[in-house]
């Protein structure tokens, strides 16, 4: 396959920072990257726009970063309680998923990429929970949050007496 070598302008999620020397493939980089400015084709001429990009690369790298721990101590100070219903014995109706943690986050008025909130398994249990938010490559936060119940539980005996 013919490939070619490219120098990145802006940063490609999988591919590289700008200021990367790239080898991709030929189509892509002439039906893609060229045409959206994402790239141009490496020359000695753009060997000097190099500089310029890794140093651009690491001033917006730093301003991210330290978004990222701010972020990350306002997610630390968050008390995140989620309110579900129950039925017979405390048991839930449905899981809390990633999504219901992301609205809640939101409605705290807190702005986090929704793809950032991740939940390995959905929860099916009333109690605290842990999870991690990678915000940042380098910068992730463990945000603990409550499941509870919206109606108050009753167990299945007193139940039983209800009917009796």
């Amino acid at each position: 396959m013919a490939t070619a070598d490219i120098l990145l302008v802006k940063p490609i999620e999988g591919l590289g920072a700008e200021g990367d020397e790239v080898n991709v493939r030929a189509g892509y980089a002439r039906n893609y990257l060229l045409p959206q400015k994402l790239a141009v084709p490496v020359t000695r001429a753009n060997r000097k726009q190099i500089e310029a990009l890794q140093k651009a690369r690491a001033i917006r790298e730093q301003r991210e970063i330290e978004g990222a721990r701010v972020l990350a101590g306002k997610l630390e100070a968050l008390h995140i309680a989620v309110a579900v219903k129950t039925g017979e014995g405390g048991r839930m109706f449905g899981a809390v998923t990633a999504a219901d943690l992301f609205e809640k986050i939101v409605e705290a008025g807190i702005e986090v990429e929704r793809k950032r909130v991740h939940l390995y398994t959905p929860i099916k249990e009333l109690g605290k929970h842990t999870t991690t938010i990678k915000i940042h490559p380098e910068v992730s936060v463990d945000l603990s949050f409550d499941v509870v119940s919206e109606n108050p539980i009753v167990g299945a005996e007193a139940e039983e007496e209800d009917q009796d």
